[in-house]
Parts: structure tokens; C-alpha cells; sequence
């Protein structure tokens, strides 16, 4: 079987709105950050905004997976096809110059099948909760760029996160790949091949605002989508991620055991293929 892995890409979309935009927005929605009771209760008694106070912000970089594999099997298998006569008077049948004996009413044909199956799968995985959200596909009208190994130290330095996928590039291309690897019954098998058409990481923008409501001792988080601008209430935090480090290996660690664990020899054409992605990294480094 011949495996073809695309390369492996990091990119980063770019912010449709800047932290002062999204800040002036979320201010005059914040209130909506502690739910909707505490927003049906402001309405009967406005608070001030001497109430309110930003106590954190954030800008952060959320991930999610686009992988696209896709297979072709090409192959040749024999089959007899039973073919039942009109009446038990017929005895043999001519066709095509070939004579065919009748058995109890009917004759069996020899014929060679000749089939192609390509199935295809493309996903779209949320990096933090691992689910499955096609909806993401909608995020790539908007420009991103290749994020460069050397760039994630320096937006780590600009105290911008870049919050780690919860799974790694092998847990989530194996899962997918089940979807297009399957057995065959061939006699002769003419092409097998499994192609990872792409294997991309986005990171979307997020910025999130934390206040705190004094009166009612009570904090919040309301996050804004930098590039839609769709605010959302019941927010979180990642400050735990600030000033850290990416390690590119723990994102993009396809190798030969990935593909391996399923395709008898298949290691082999993985290994060239992660071979071919160090040796781009040492050039660039």
C-alpha cells in the first residue's frame, strides 16, 4: 500500500478586530457574561458601570484540526454470475460463440469484476474538546498564514497564548483514517493507496474579558470570536498557557506507528514521509 502524507501545517488566522474593538464591544455587552437571570435583572434595575471592573484580558489563539484523507482502490476479482432460464426445456445456451450447459434451470457465468472505490473524509476537530465540528469550516473564508516554528516563541513573548490541542496530530489522523481504510476481496489488485491530503492545525483568535459585578461579589468571563466578532457568555480563561512554549514535535508527531498500527507495511512510505518534514525543519532552522 502506498501512503502519501501532505505537509504538515501550523497556521494562524488573522484578527478581524483588534483588543481595543473587541474590548469596547464586550464593555457594553459585559453584563451578559454572568447569565441570563443576573441580565433579566439588570433590566429591571440598570446597574452602573462603576459597578463593573475589568480585572483581565486576554488574547488567545484556540485550535482545531482540518484533515482531509482520501483512499483509492483499484482492483480486479471473479465472480459467477447465475443467470435463470425460462423453462426447463433449455438445455444448453449459446453466447457470445461460448456454450453454457443448463444446471436445474439456470447457467453460471464467469466474469472478472473490474472495481474502484475512493472514499474520502474530511473533518474538522475541535483541539480542545476533541469533538467533531464541521460547522469550523466556515472559518476558512478568512486569511491565515503558515505559523513558522520560530514565530511561536515571539508570540509567546507578546503574552499572546497559543492554547495546546488536547490530542496530538497521530490520535486524531488515526481516528480518520479508519474512516477510509477498509479490506477488499481482490484477486488482483491494481492500486492501493491511502493519501492525507491535508494535515493542518488552525489557531482562531479569541479574546476574553473578565470582570467583576462588586455589588454582587460575583466574576465573569465573556469571550469574543476575533474574527465573527460573536460574543459568548459563561467564558473561560487560560492563563495557565501564558508565556509557555509550543513544542512543534507534540503537535506534528506523524510517524511511521501511526499508519503502521493498521496497514501491514505501510510503515515504511510514513517513515520517508517524516523524514522529508525533519530535514524541512533543519533547513529553515
Amino acid at each position: 500500500m502506498d501512503i502519501i502524507i501532505a505537509d504538515e501545517r501550523a497556521l494562524l488566522f488573522q484578527e478581524q478586530l483588534t483588543m481595543d474593538q473587541a474590548e469596547g464591544r464586550a464593555w457594553s455587552q459585559k453584563v451578559e457574561a454572568f447569565g441570563s437571570v443576573e441580565k433579566m435583572t439588570s433590566f429591571i434595575r440598570r446597574p452602573k458601570d462603576t459597578d463593573f471592573e475589568l480585572t483581565y484580558k486576554e488574547h488567545r489563539f484556540q485550535p482545531f484540526w482540518h484533515i482531509e484523507c482520501q483512499a483509492r482502490y483499484v482492483y480486479e476479482r471473479q465472480r459467477e454470475y447465475p443467470i435463470t432460464l425460462s423453462g426447463s426445456e433449455i438445455k444448453t445456451v449459446t453466447i457470445d460463440g461460448h456454450e453454457y450447459p443448463a444446471d436445474q434451470g439456470s447457467i453460471r457465468l464467469t466474469a472478472v469484476e473490474h472495481c474502484r472505490e475512493e472514499p474520502r473524509r474530511e473533518v474538522f476537530i475541535d483541539g480542545i474538546t476533541g469533538e467533531y465540528k464541521q460547522d469550523y469550516n466556515n472559518y476558512l473564508q478568512y486569511p491565515a498564514n503558515v505559523l513558522p516554528l520560530d514565530q511561536i516563541d515571539d508570540l509567546s513573548q507578546k503574552n499572546i497564548i497559543l492554547v495546546p490541542p488536547k490530542s496530538k496530530a497521530t490520535v486524531v489522523l488515526r481516528d480518520v483514517l479508519l474512516d477510509v481504510l477498509k479490506s477488499i476481496q481482490a484477486d488482483h489488485i491494481l492500486e492501493d493507496q491511502v493519501e492525507i491530503k491535508r494535515l493542518d492545525l488552525y489557531y482562531r483568535p479569541v479574546y476574553a474579558f473578565q470582570y467583576r459585578w462588586h455589588s454582587k461579589e460575583k466574576e465573569a468571563v465573556l469571550e469574543m470570536d476575533a474574527l465573527t466578532g460573536t460574543l459568548h457568555s459563561n467564558g473561560t480563561t487560560y492563563q495557565r498557557y501564558m508565556g509557555q512554549i509550543l513544542d512543534a514535535d507534540f503537535l506534528f508527531d506523524v510517524g511511521a506507528e501511526t499508519v503502521g498500527l493498521f496497514i501491514p507495511g505501510g510503515g515504511i512510505a510514513v517513515k520517508l514521509a517524516r523524514k522529508g518534514y525533519d530535514m524541512a525543519r533543519s533547513d529553515s532552522d
